[in-house]
């Protein structure tokens, strides 16, 4: 399998939806380097799969825009964490890059030298980095603009390995980037909600947003 899918049609407006943790697939012989029973492990994928978002912004490839979707489960390699386990506060908790930990902190997978380290970035998350960084040029040369929608769902009560543990949540939670999210946008989203009677927040529980690193920070 493709460690991501491209999904497009006639493409007439400038949209991309990143979708990075809606799969539960597994390879085997990455299954085979955990250390929890095939249980626990539905209960971690349970827990920590962004199930239906897919379908749930399925739109936006269907009306003129992209969807780059991750193929493996996030406990194969996550996508949207730092690759540098020093730039990302989850790797504290063992969920960096590449999960040590399950949910409730208990050892996850056999222990990696550098080299496997190495090759499962290889494999499963440069990828998928230069897949969007390709459709974002693709856009930007095209449109001369590029907006991602960092498509997630979370849980209405706070699992025990999230940082934010304030107990109510909102329906949707708007992450936003200090550089590249116009204030325009981020009211609009929320008037739109609020049109259809869901509550939201900005960057709680969750903080931030994707944004490529090749232009993190920059004006395009």
């Amino acid at each position: 399998m493709e460690t991501c899918s491209i999904l497009e049609n006639d493409v007439t407006v400038p949209i991309i939806a990143n979708i990075p943790h809606s799969s539960t697939f597994i390879p085997t012989d990455i299954r085979n380097s955990f250390l929890i029973s095939d249980e626990n492990l539905e209960r971690e994928l349970l827990l920590l799969t962004d199930r239906y978002v897919d379908e749930l912004f399925s739109s936006v490839h269907e009306t003129g825009g992209i969807t780059v979707r991750y193929n493996m489960s996030r406990r194969v390699v996550d996508p949207e964490r730092f690759e540098n386990d020093e730039n990302e506060v989850m790797s504290k908790k063992g969920m960096g890059v590449i999960y040590t930990k399950t949910s409730k902190g208990k050892e996850f997978r056999s222990f990696l030298s550098e080299n496997e380290r190495k090759k499962l970035l290889e494999t499963f998350y440069h990828p998928y980095h230069r897949a969007i960084e390709n459709e974002v040029q693709g856009l930007l040369e095209k449109f001369r603009k590029c907006l991602i929608f960092d498509c997630h769902s979370f849980s209405s009560t706070p699992l025990l390995f999230e940082l934010d543990q304030y107990p109510v949540r909102p329906d949707i939670c708007i992450g936003t980037d200090n550089f590249h999210t116009p204030q325009d946008l981020i009211k609009s989203v929320e008037q739109f909600f609020e049109s259809i009677h869901l509550s939201t927040t900005r960057n709680r529980p969750y903080n931030g947003t994707y944004v490529p690193l090749k232009y993190l920070g920059k004006p395009r």
